[in-house]
């Protein structure tokens, strides 16, 4: 694999913990400011009265290789890898890997989603975007930065702050990976950041852990937490939006729209985009909305949507029905269940068999033309 360019479709950053208070307004916002707290053997991150997550899974890359039974949620700063916020160092990591480029998420800023006020949380996707864009702008050709964007009670907000992203040199969005309870992504009111988000060319992305309140479903001590259930089964949310956005029409007025689902792997994609067909032709009442020339959901599937995976063997059996060139490796570092420092190792392992032209699509390909590599 040494002749591919090899990209990660979803690498992350750790954000600093001076991140948010060197950035945000303290006069306006207080203790609402995203800050560690130091705790000893945990550190954690905390706005207002709210404890929210610890250092720790976020820290261990590569110990699930070595020690997997000692990965666990908590953690100090301490031992955060230079690289996770360091570009220098992230780009080192990357040499060590065998990965050419890296398109950038946060970590703790992706439960952050789940906060009440999206008023505030407006600021601090901001401030997280501005030390985001300088972050890669040290290797732009190298980095791709994915910015943050609320769009609850605040559409026309949501565009503007899409639109500074894209100025500072920004490769695509994340919206929540589920609106708040209530609502969804077919409704009207989210046409012009659709049609905006196609103008500008960025990919929307729809990314693990970024969903809105009200969908968490175990609170434990007063505090939500996820569970063994929740975390495998995190895959029902794109779906649901995926399903919205397609049987409403989204992506036949937006033709050129873009929409990657990151992090959920693939092996369930292929029965879902039979269901989704079969629904479509069977349930007129339920699909009202009709396609032109006899398009079907599985058309938008392969023409609009990007499936960003780390290691799915089935997934990859069943690439040609999902669609070769919309699925793109990612390594998840420096997070616990990382493939870093065995990517190409791990890459050699899952694509055994698959043509090389498909593997160069695969490792890198698609992800270099959908973000502009």
């Amino acid at each position: 694999m040494a002749s591919y360019r090899v990209i990660s479709s979803d690498s992350h950053i750790i954000e600093p913990p001076n991140l948010w208070t060197d950035r945000m307004d303290k006069k306006k916002w207080g203790s609402q400011i995203p800050h560690m707290i130091k705790g000893g053997d945990v550190d954690w991150w905390e706005m207002g009265k709210t404890r929210m997550a610890t250092v720790g899974a976020v820290t261990q890359a590569g110990l699930r290789f070595e020690r997997p039974q000692d990965i666990k949620q908590e953690g100090t700063w301490d031992a955060v890898r230079p690289g996770a916020y360091i570009p220098a160092e992230h780009i080192k990591d990357m040499d060590v890997d065998g990965v050419w480029g890296g398109l950038v998420y946060p970590s703790t800023g992706l439960p952050l989603y789940a906060q009440e006020d999206p008023v505030l949380l407006r600021d601090v996707f901001a401030a997280y975007n501005d030390w985001l864009a300088e972050f890669c702008s040290e290797f732009p050709d190298r980095l791709k930065g994915i910015s943050m964007i609320m769009l609850e009670d605040g559409v026309q907000e949501g565009i503007e702050e899409m639109r500074r992203s894209a100025d500072m040199g920004l490769a695509g969005v994340m919206i929540s990976s589920f609106p708040r309870k209530g609502q969804a992504y077919n409704e009207p009111m989210y046409e012009p950041f659709w049609a905006a988000a196609e103008e500008l060319e960025m990919p929307v992305a729809l990314h693990v852990t970024t969903n809105r309140p009200g969908w968490t479903q175990v609170i434990k001590d007063g505090k939500a937490v996820q569970t063994g259930a929740d975390r495998v089964q995190h895959d029902y949310y794109p779906r649901m939006d995926l399903c919205h956005m397609i049987f409403s029409g989204v992506f036949e007025r937006y033709p050129n729209l873009k929409a990657a689902n990151v992090e959920h792997e693939l092996g369930w994609i292929p029965f879902f985009i039979k269901r989704m067909d079969r629904t479509y032709i069977e349930r007129p009442q339920a699909t009202p909305h009709r396609f032109k020339s006899g398009v079907l959901p599985s058309d938008f599937m392969r023409n609009n949507v990007y499936h960003s995976f780390q290691e799915d063997e089935i997934g990859i059996q069943l690439r040609h029905y999902i669609g070769v060139d919309n699925l793109m490796w990612g390594s998840d570092y420096p997070h616990a269940e990382s493939t870093f420092p065995k990517s190409r190792e791990i890459l050699e392992d899952i694509l055994k068999g698959v043509p090389e032209k498909e593997k160069a699509k695969i490792v890198g390909a698609n992800a270099a033309k959908l973000y502009k590599y």
